[in-house]
């Protein structure tokens, strides 16, 4: 398979190396900067905040705020690139080490946030009268609001203090050893007569693979590691899940969702209304399950076949080729964003290459001390990664809409819900481009195949990943869960969301073992945020095709304020009502007519 090797990140203009003095001294300088905030919240603040006196208590806030974007410009810059180290190579103990340290000083800088939230929480009163006057409080009015109705559910100083500290052998810890023991499992995997020790990223690739009998074997292959390597990871997500179950109850939160929800910036009736939209647009995918099938020679599909593409399969695309269709095609939508993906491709934002220690999956990190990101994915060759990496330079984009717009750290806190607009929409432009262009049936089944295989795993598989996260949360209060206990779950999870369109006997009981979002103690429910993300960013493709140009403007805009307002809001501009079941719906619908060229195809 000829991908023309795909690239490796740099990072150079961030810092020379680990061993750097930059790297060194900025790392000091975190540490020096930890202590300033410190020392200005013990002496500028704790002795009297002026409640009464609005243009003093304006200084201080002012002053909090600017402090604080400062070192967490810092503090992301710095964690960027040691993961930008330990993710492309879990064997490299020299960055685990200075990640380690890091989190160590980082700990001292959440015990001042939490001493921040706390100090806003108590101004909650005089809030608006304060974020009235101009200057930087007002500018992060929205930040402050939030953080002061956040506060309340916070337990005292010393309680927080000690769960931020322990959460480095705690939870942190049960994260890492996901994290490191998965990405340094190797199989060894016959592939095209050639029998290679494959790391398990690039096995899980081969879920997408052309020939049957090839995806069938990686299936078994896949369910053999995990069978045998399922213990300590059934220990980290009872660890992690256990931890975030007794810290909601001390801070008097009801439950996960509850602070899930708080962290995407929505309500309940908001996901009530998009669930509900899910489960009723069940049966036109479950109609798109079973055509697939048949196309296959079977009457229900096997896991092994969910991402199998059809149509044209022969085409293997060169990272030099996925470049030039992204660009192609991103210039017809706004030359602005083929502008900025083509800077990413010119200097090095992505690490496509598939290697031994390098995470799964894909993902985009910003790295603010220079303004940039960097995309991490593990490319193949197939459509499916070229879509991803146009996914991943959405989410560069929308960070790169921010620091065009001169948004401060503490703007750019964006919920998850808003954070997949952007990615998701540059996919669709990706694959609405192709399937205007071709008249080729199997090149057009190939594109809907693509689409289909993630609209599906973003509508069905993730509605299963929030029953299987919610039971857990609430079978976790009682007891620990078996590694066959959690199996059973995520087994029950996968028959309700897909049901009579996948085959019972041949589901993946262990999804729970390698997806990440599960071990990311500080956002449970890292799943229904982007089924919300996949639904407004069709909703607004749906505008886009109506005002074309004019749209543009108006989006940018949204992506450089999605950090100033909350999601129901951004979402009026356009005049689209989120708590509106029918919004959802209309989008399925558009989703439901892919379904149904597919079908007829």
């Amino acid at each position: 398979m000829n991908t023309t090797n795909p690239p490796r990140w740099d990072l150079s203009n961030v810092y020379p190396g680990l061993d750097s003095d930059q790297f060194k001294m900025d790392s000091i300088g975190l540490s020096k900067q930890t202590d300033e905030i410190e020392t200005f919240f013990s002496t500028q603040i704790r002795p009297a905040t002026p409640v009464n006196d609005l243009i003093q208590l304006n200084h201080l806030v002012c002053g909090a705020v600017d402090r604080l974007n400062q070192a967490f410009c810092l503090s992301l810059t710095l964690n960027a690139y040691i993961q930008s180290f330990v993710t492309t190579d879990s064997y490299n103990t020299q960055a685990l080490r200075l990640l380690s340290t890091y989190e160590q000083t980082r700990v001292r800088l959440d015990k001042q946030w939490i001493n921040f939230q706390r100090w806003i929480g108590s101004l909650a009163p005089v809030l608006p009268a304060l974020l009235a006057q101009p200057g930087i409080a007002h500018d992060h009015a929205y930040f402050l609001t939030k953080t002061a109705r956040q506060s309340q559910y916070l337990m005292s100083q010393a309680e927080e203090e000690l769960a931020a500290e322990l959460n480095l052998s705690g939870a942190n810890a049960w994260n890492k050893l996901q994290g490191n023991f998965t990405s340094q499992l190797n199989v060894d995997f016959e592939l095209y007569g050639e029998l290679k020790k494959m790391p398990m990223p690039e096995l899980i690739n081969l879920h997408g693979h052309p020939d049957e009998a090839v995806r069938h074997r990686a299936y078994l292959a896949e369910m053999d590691v995990w069978e045998k390597t399922r213990e300590p990871l059934a220990a980290a997500l009872n660890g992690i899940k256990g931890t975030v179950n007794t810290l909601n109850l001390h801070r008097g939160r009801p439950d996960a969702l509850h602070s899930a929800l708080d962290e995407a910036h929505i309500d309940r009736d908001t996901l009530d209304a998009m669930l509900a939209a899910m489960q009723a647009s069940l049966p036109a995918f479950r109609r798109y399950f079973k055509s697939k099938a048949a196309r296959n020679g079977k009457t229900t599909l096997d896991w092994w076949d969910l991402f199998a593409p059809s149509g044209r399969t022969d085409r293997v695309y060169r990272f030099d080729e996925a470049r030039g269709i992204i660009l192609e095609n991103f210039n017809r939508f706004s030359p602005d964003l083929s502008s900025f993906a083509r800077y990413a491709f010119d200097h090095a934002w992505i690490d496509a290459e598939q290697r031994p220690g390098k995470q799964g999956g894909a993902f985009c990190m910003d790295v603010p001390g220079v303004g940039e990101s960097r995309i991490l994915c593990n490319f193949d060759g197939s459509l499916d990664q070229v879509s991803t990496i146009a996914h991943e330079l959405g989410h560069g984009y929308h960070n790169h809409c921010m620091v065009k717009a001169g948004k401060t750290e503490a703007q750019k806190f964006i919920p998850m819900t808003l954070a997949e607009t952007a990615s998701i929409m540059c996919e669709t432009i990706l694959s609405e481009a192709a399937l205007g262009e071709t008249t080729d049936p199997q090149e057009r089944l190939a594109i809907l195949e693509t689409q289909l295989i993630g609209d599906s795993q973003v509508i069905v598989d993730i509605y299963s990943r929030y029953l299987f996260e919610t039971e857990v949360f609430e079978r976790r209060r009682q007891a620990e869960l078996s590694a066959d206990e959690f199996c059973e779950i995520m087994e029950r999870a996968q028959k309700t969301a897909y049901g009579d369109g996948l085959n019972p006997a041949h589901l993946h009981k262990y999804m729970w073992t390698w997806k990440s979002h599960y071990y990311n103690a500080d956002l449970s429910f890292y799943n229904f945020p982007y089924a919300f993300g996949l639904l407004f960013a069709t909703g607004l493709y749906s505008i886009y095709q109506q005002r074309r140009a004019s749209f543009i403007p108006d989006y940018i805009d949204l992506l450089a304020t999605t950090g100033e307002a909350p999601p129901v809001d951004l979402a009026a501009r356009f005049g689209i009502d989120i708590h509106k079941q029918s919004f959802w719906e209309d989008s399925l619908a558009i989703i439901g007519r892919r379904i149904d060229r597919y079908c007829a195809i």
